[in-house]
């Protein structure tokens, strides 16, 4: 039985550790509550992610061991530095493949689909720290002492969500919800099962190594076309959907840290932002889950929530 390891238990993490345990797998799970799934293969450790020293000893005898911690998007600048540091810290004690969950951030603003092979070009500090990490991962592979891998998916869907920052709980009610984003430009929308699928199969596939690969990700939609998907697996009828006015946008970011944050990212929904994830289907033979069943699958988390 091989030794995981999985640091951060919210939903990426959580999910690497169901799949892992599913397949026989040990798993460790490092998070500062000492929080994560049940299950008989799941041990769930309380510690900072940010000392290098505990999480070496953690990594031990692992076989990989995998970052899927979640900052909160405001902290990114104070929170990441000394955790990005301790995880390749305790890769390179512990020899552990280290397997990153990236996102699209690192590309910045773009012009046409993106792949593993789009340059890194984001210059907005918080966007830019995530190309960043995976800069000194990948010296730190190339250098040969670590050996390392990341996994790239878009905004998810089942969780940490559109619909979980909002526009759910409204829509089931069959009220209207207000996007802060326009509601007519393509995106897409990764599965988070899918994100645990890639990041347990690199792991374990030297082919992966050395490089990133981007989620298998169904064709992109737009907001009102997600809506749309959504409420019709919930089965309450047709979306109503409106677009937060800037100027209110911009009081609510006032009061709250997270709204405020969406200025960095807006450009993400004001044109084409798509993921050509066809490269992991080619090489891995991964395909993406279904997109009405992720929405089933929120629309459950926000009934039970």
């Amino acid at each position: 039985m091989s030794l995981h390891v999985v640091v951060g238990s919210g939903p990426v993490g959580s999910g690497t550790a169901l799949l892992l345990a599913s397949r026989g797998d040990q798993v460790r799970v490092v998070s500062r509550s000492g929080g994560g799934p049940e299950h008989p293969n799941v041990e769930r450790v309380a510690a900072d992610a940010g000392d290098a020293g505990r999480l070496s000893a953690l990594a031990e005898g692992a076989v990989a061991l995998y970052n899927c911690v979640n900052p909160a998007y405001h902290r990114w600048l104070t929170d990441w530095p000394p955790i990005a540091s301790a995880l390749l810290t305790a890769a390179e004690r512990s020899g552990a493949v280290y397997v990153m969950t990236g996102s699209l951030y690192g590309y910045g603003e773009v012009d046409g689909p993106m792949t593993a092979s789009t340059p890194l070009a984001a210059t907005h500090p918080k966007l830019k720290l995530k190309a960043d990490m995976w800069r000194a991962a990948l010296a730190a592979h190339e250098a040969g002492r670590i050996r390392a891998t990341e996994v790239r998916g878009s905004d998810y869907i089942e969780a940490n969500s559109i619909f979980s920052f909002g526009l759910g709980a409204p829509l089931l009610a069959g009220k209207r919800a207000w996007s802060p984003t326009p509601l007519d430009v393509s995106h897409s929308w990764t599965s988070i099962s899918d994100v645990a699928a890639v990041l347990t199969t690199v792991a374990t596939d030297e082919r992966a190594w050395g490089r990133a690969w981007p989620v298998p990700t169904e064709p992109p939609l737009t907001v009102r076309e997600l809506a749309t998907r959504f409420t019709a697996v919930a089965g309450v009828g047709e979306p109503k959907l409106s677009r937060i006015p800037a100027p209110v946008l911009g009081a609510i970011g006032l009061f709250s840290p997270m709204v405020k944050e969406l200025r960095t990212t807006a450009y993400q929904f004001t044109r084409p932002f798509v993921l050509d994830s066809s490269e992991s289907t080619e090489v891995f033979g991964l395909k993406p889950r279904p997109i009405d069943d992720s929405l089933r699958e929120a629309v459950r988390s926000l009934s039970e929530g």
